[in-house]
C-alpha cells in the first residue's frame, strides 16, 4: 500500500516541455484517498495538485503552477508508484497542459 502523507519527492526526470527540475520540490499531504502538495524549485515559483489516490496507489491528480515568466500554468496527471528497493516511492507521470500548447509528456519524480 502506497501513503503519501508527508513525503517529499524530488522531479528527477522530464520532457523538454515540462517546467519541473531537479530543483522542484514537492510535499505531498494525504487524508484518505485526497492527496495534495505544494511545490516550487527551478522554473516554477509556486504550484499546487489535488488528486485522487486508488487502492493500488496510483494517483489521478489536477496542478496549477506560476513560471518564473509569470504564467499560470494549468494540467492533469496520472502517476504510477514504483516502491525502490531502497524503500523510497518513485512516481512515473503522464502528463497533459490543459493551458498553453496543450502538449503532453512524461516526467519521474523521488521521493528524498
Amino acid at each position: 500500500m502506497f501513503h503519501y502523507n508527508d513525503k517529499k519527492f524530488k522531479a528527477v526526470k522530464n520532457t523538454s516541455n515540462g517546467e519541473t527540475s531537479e530543483e522542484t520540490i514537492f510535499h505531498y499531504k494525504q487524508t484518505k484517498n485526497i492527496v495534495t502538495a505544494t511545490y516550487s524549485g527551478g522554473q516554477i515559483i509556486e504550484g499546487h495538485l489535488i488528486g485522487l489516490v486508488s487502492k493500488d496507489g496510483e494517483i489521478n491528480m489536477r496542478y496549477h503552477q506560476v513560471n518564473t515568466n509569470g504564467d499560470l500554468m494549468t494540467g492533469v496527471c496520472k502517476s504510477i508508484p514504483e516502491m525502490g528497493s531502497n524503500g523510497k516511492i518513485r512516481l512515473h507521470e503522464e502528463w497533459q497542459w490543459t493551458s498553453g500548447d496543450k502538449s503532453k509528456g512524461k516526467s519521474i519524480i523521488e521521493e528524498l
